[in-house]
């Protein structure tokens, strides 16, 4: 919603590009069969089909929208996520735009409780956190699809409704000039909360909605403070709200608040409402001057609900398709970005028939085991930041009370920050070495470590899997394995990492942090899937065990 007198794209800051509608071929006749369709044109749609046409997959992308989603939504990319980034060759725009944060603060009554601090040091490219708003996240996943060969944007054309057989996946589409069908081999139904893919095929969400509703407000207001993240509790401004701030590019701030018990959601989204309330935190709160203006405000509801299967046939759910989440802890558009890197690879290879269809078996297990892990901790933050009873509130309290005394009890109020899931239990990762003491186990992502000036080592990864080997000399063992394995068509990148300078295209570890973030020694290995995630690692590598790795990896026996 805007201030009244302005319509959805009349901002203060952004401007709303508008996107034309462009007749399709099925318009004309003609009979097109997409290998991959994705409804919804959101950050999670976009990054899906990045992803894809990073192993060389065409896709079409279908959005009854013509312009951006309005207002800042979700504004918090993870460093994982940014990473994510990275590899489609669009973190550029991110970084130059966004504000990065390590850290974030928690109040009692107006008294600072509780200092949170993200590890960061001068080993990691990015921020642990970037507050970016998601008209700009979309307009830069958008600039990059349209300069993809490999990526269609369909705008004006909504999925009215969707059907499956064995051989594919067929879609009903509304346009202004007119309904047509598309054919596609697969579908990732990227269509948000209320996905119409989902509806279709009468699948539902399962899981627990809290009572609390919270405003979310965009404002824009000069001011120094630092980018961080605030939250405050029992405030004099606002005693019987939880009340959360964050800076954005452009002078904007992000202020979200929660409604007072029985407080009626229409009246509290009344325009007269949302300024006398966003001015009482402005001044008593935040502590700055009257002189700001209202851009933007929704209303907000938390829940930790998901699909019991992720995959649906030809069908693969990601983002708020799949699983809504609670804002707390910025896992929702974090968590959605990793489902559209897990389902876009595998897609990929098994498109490419790099791999059996049993690789996307391995969708499902990986990415709702992330959204279970994410429900139990966002859930924890939830009921804490919204108590869902008296009792759990006089329990927040309590704990809140204490630790304005007491530094012990300040942790409660740790917001659980987003980190990246670890794949331990799938059937794609294989059994740990345990030589190993120090190092992402088989499942984690990737470490970055610095190399040089402006040099780390995620920027050297290829788009395929990529096997880390520590060492000084070329294993001529291991090089005939690795051309075995690629004249079978599997893209596998090797980056070999030495102590000291020598040897053709190796990466020098002059200071020991990547031999030591490993705990690696000489003849060690890491393979890692496209996703950067670890498939397996080897303490002493023997080549004839790389292939077995491999295999598992992509879902073989």
């Amino acid at each position: 919603m805007r201030p009244a007198g302005r319509s959805e794209t009349d901002s203060l800051y952004f401007d709303y590009p508008h996107f034309p509608f462009v007749r399709p071929p099925e318009l004309e006749g003609e009979a097109v069969r997409h290998p991959v369709a994705i409804v919804g044109a959101g950050p999670v749609g976009l990054t899906a089909a990045l992803e894809l046409a990073r192993h060389g997959i065409p896709s079409v992308v279908l959005d009854d929208k013509a312009t951006v989603n309005d207002g800042s939504r979700a504004i918090c990319i993870s460093r994982h996520s940014v990473e994510i980034l990275q590899q489609l060759g669009v973190d550029a725009p991110f970084e130059q735009k966004g504000l990065g944060w390590t850290q974030g603060r928690t109040y009692f009554r107006d008294r600072e409780i509780y200092r949170f601090r993200m590890p960061h040091s001068d080993q990691e490219r990015f921020y642990p956190m970037v507050n970016l708003q998601q008209q700009y996240i979309e307009q830069f996943l958008i600039d990059k699809a349209a300069a993809s060969e490999l990526v269609e944007m369909r705008w004006q054309s909504a999925v009215t409704g969707v059907s499956q057989d064995d051989s594919g996946v067929t879609l009903q589409v509304a346009t202004p000039e007119g309904d047509y069908r598309l054919a596609a081999d697969y579908l990732l139904a990227a269509d948000g909360a209320r996905s119409v893919v989902r509806k279709a095929f009468d699948l539902s969400l399962h899981g627990e909605a809290y009572e609390g509703r919270y405003v979310i407000a965009d404002v824009r207001l000069k001011s120094d403070f630092s980018t961080e993240r605030r939250a405050f509790f029992h405030s004099e401004a606002l005693p019987e709200a939880t009340i959360l701030v964050h800076k954005q590019p452009d002078d904007i701030w992000r202020i979200d608040y929660q409604l007072a018990p029985g407080e009626d959601p229409e009246a509290a989204v009344e325009e007269a409402q949302i300024r006398e309330k966003v001015g009482l935190i402005v001044r008593e709160v935040m502590h700055e001057s009257d002189d700001w203006e209202l851009e933007w405000w929704s209303l907000y509801k938390a829940s930790t609900l998901a699909l019991d299967d992720y995959r649906h046939g030809r069908v693969l759910f990601i983002g708020d398709s799949a699983h809504l989440v609670p804002i707390f802890g910025v896992r929702g558009l974090n968590n959605g970005v990793a489902d559209a890197a897990n389902a876009g690879w595998k897609l990929a290879w098994v498109l490419k028939g790099l791999a059996s269809d049993r690789l996307l078996d391995s969708y499902s297990p990986e990415r709702r085991g992330a959204t279970l892990d994410v429900f139990a901790n966002a859930g924890k933050s939830t009921r804490f930041m919204t108590p869902p009873s008296r009792g759990h509130a006089l329990m927040r309290d309590a704990a809140l009370a204490l630790a304005y005394h007491n530094d012990y009890a300040s942790g409660f109020a740790n917001p659980r920050q987003v980190t990246p899931y670890t794949y331990a239990d799938s059937p794609l990762t294989s059994a740990d070495d345990d030589g190993f003491a120090a190092g992402p186990i088989p499942g984690a992502p990737l470490i970055n470590r610095r190399l040089g000036d402006d040099d780390f080592l995620l920027d050297h990864l290829g788009s395929g899997f990529n096997l880390l080997h520590f060492s000084e000399d070329i294993d001529a063992a291991l090089e005939r394995e690795l051309d075995t394995l690629r004249s079978r068509g599997l893209d596998i990148t090797l980056l070999r990492i030495a102590r000291r300078p020598g040897g053709e295209g190796a990466l020098v570890d002059a200071d020991g942090q990547l031999f030591a973030g490993y705990g690696a020694a000489p003849g060690s290995a890491y393979l890692a899937r496209p996703d950067r995630h670890v498939a397996a690692r080897f303490k002493a590598l023997e080549a004839n065990v790389l292939e077995a790795a491999v295999t598992t990896a992509l879902g073989g026996e």
